[in-house]
């Protein structure tokens, strides 16, 4: 007999998550209830995933509920923000029970890694399409933004971009690799890392701060205009992993990073005067990035390489093109 709405929620999605201390009413009422802790400022992000679109159909269901609930914490990171409560809204073409399980499982394993309850949602039938809904703290006044750089700021990126596009590639079989790249860079498009500790760290440090989802070119373009720049990229300095580079080149590899998407790291600037402390507090060896750039008085976005600039096909994921 097929699960009801009632059993599946109950059976995979109750205990779904961390147990939290400030949820007053979660799953099973009406609407979720939480305490909102006093002197700080709610931040919420929304993400919808759709199969076919933003992961490959048959992707397994574990990778589905992790990146579910990665890219939100991803923009709650580039807030510089704490991550606290989640809602699902899960759209399924049948309640198939194994896929139900394991896609809760990889939901709950980064939901509780992170101290995030899952308090609500929905659940219907169609497409498969996820929606999670993710609210988050910050103290007042303390949220990065987009908008706070300004023209001489350096620019710096975490991680190395351009994994997750090779990645998506090699699950469409557009890209061959040897058995260990295809490994490192397979997981770093189905399980994407969100960089919540080094998002909560740059608040005093970082300017502005935008999270890396549809491209390092295209995203450091929204970021300068949201700030009133523009920016310039070195071509030479953008971060790539030794796995990307065996699988496509080196030359290949970099025009990944600034052009594919799906990474989910942070991209931020930095106030000249504030580098140094930025740079002592947060040593780059350790925390994971990279200086690449800056922000100009011009508008646009160009990458240089030894002075010239360089022409893309294009900058980033577009949704609706």
């Amino acid at each position: 007999m097929p699960l009801t709405e009632f059993e599946l929620i109950e059976r995979y999605f109750r205990d779904c998550g961390a147990a939290r201390s400030d949820v007053i009413a979660g799953i099973g009422d009406d609407a979720a209830l939480v305490a909102v802790p006093p002197d700080t400022e709610l931040v919420v992000a929304t993400d919808t995933l759709v199969a076919g679109v933003h992961f490959p159909e048959g992707s397994p269901a574990a990778s589905i509920g992790h990146r579910a609930l990665a890219v939100n914490l991803s923009d709650l990171a580039a807030m510089g923000a704490r991550p606290a409560w989640a809602l699902l809204a899960l759209t399924i073409p049948r309640a198939e029970e194994a896929w139900l399980a394991e896609f809760a499982a990889g939901l709950a394993a980064l939901a509780r890694a992170h101290r995030v309850a899952l308090v609500g949602g929905d659940t219907t039938r169609g497409p498969l399409t996820v929606t999670v809904q993710l609210l988050g703290t910050v103290p007042p006044g303390a949220a990065l933004r987009r908008c706070g750089g300004r023209a001489g700021d350096a620019l710096f990126v975490s991680g190395t971009p351009g994994d997750a596009a090779a990645g998506l590639a090699l699950e469409e079989r557009r890209l061959a690799a040897e058995p260990l790249a295809l490994a490192y860079l397979r997981e770093r498009f189905l399980r994407p890392t969100p960089r919540m500790a080094l998002g909560e760290r740059l608040r005093g440090h970082a300017s502005a701060c935008i999270d890396v989802s549809d491209g390092l070119l295209g995203d450091a373009g929204k970021l300068a205009r949201a700030s009133q720049t523009g920016v310039e990229i070195s071509f030479a300095a953008v971060p790539v992993s030794e796995p990307l580079v065996r699988a496509v080149g080196e030359e290949q590899a970099r025009t990944l990073a600034l052009t594919g998407g799906d990474d989910y790291e942070l991209l931020f600037a930095v106030h000249p005067e504030k580098v140094s402390a930025m740079l002592a507090d947060l040593p780059p060896e350790r925390w994971g990035y990279t200086r690449i750039g800056a922000l100009r008085a011009a508008p646009g976005a160009e990458v240089l390489r030894e002075g010239t600039v360089m022409q893309f096909s294009h900058s980033g994921y577009q949704h609706f093109t």
